[in-house]
């Protein structure tokens, strides 16, 4: 099965601060990542291309990256995910930008079923989670989707009824 899942936050800061966040990722500085409520992302190694690492189950190999641009992982498990995802900076101008994630990939095996009836849910929920962790990171007004129930359902059911709740924003920016 063909998959193209894209999200986008238009964020008031400039392209070089974006691109920032996206240099941080699995750095003990990371800007961008929802490591409080999701497993953390974690490489082999500082952001580089070749290196590996994942988030969770999901395991993949950074195949491109553009220093203050872009980043693409390539997805090695599990199993039947084949393809990619990555943050890109686009639409820029000198106060405004855009920060997408995007995956493309074809599922088979076991992930004809466990993308759309799991891990997509996930995967939607974190990565509004990391776009707003952009915008509380770069001073922004946090924008926060909240989790629908089967999310934390899911959540609640992997982690063995010890998943954490959504992070409130509130707490983590004023004004």
């Amino acid at each position: 099965m063909k998959v193209v899942n894209v999200h986008q936050r238009l964020l008031h800061a400039t392209p070089a601060q974006v691109g920032a966040l996206i240099d941080s990722l699995a750095s003990q500085a990371d800007g961008l990542w929802p490591g409080k409520a999701w497993p953390r992302m974690k490489l082999d190694r500082p952001l580089a291309v070749g290196a590996t690492g994942g988030h969770g189950p999901i395991r993949y190999f950074v195949q491109a990256y553009t220093p203050g641009q872009s980043i693409r992982f390539q997805f090695t498990a599990p199993r039947g995910l084949n393809g990619w995802h990555g943050f890109e900076v686009l639409d820029a101008t000198q106060a405004h930008c855009v920060l997408e994630h995007r995956i493309e990939m074809n599922t088979e095996g076991p992930a004809l079923l466990t993308w759309p009836l799991a891990i997509r849910h996930l995967h939607d929920a974190c990565v509004e989670d990391a776009l707003t962790q952009a915008q509380v990171s770069l001073g922004n007004t946090p924008k926060a989707v909240p989790w629908p129930l089967h999310v934390r359902l899911l959540r609640w059911l992997v982690s063995g009824g010890k998943a954490l709740p959504q992070i409130s924003t509130r707490s983590q920016h004023a004004g």
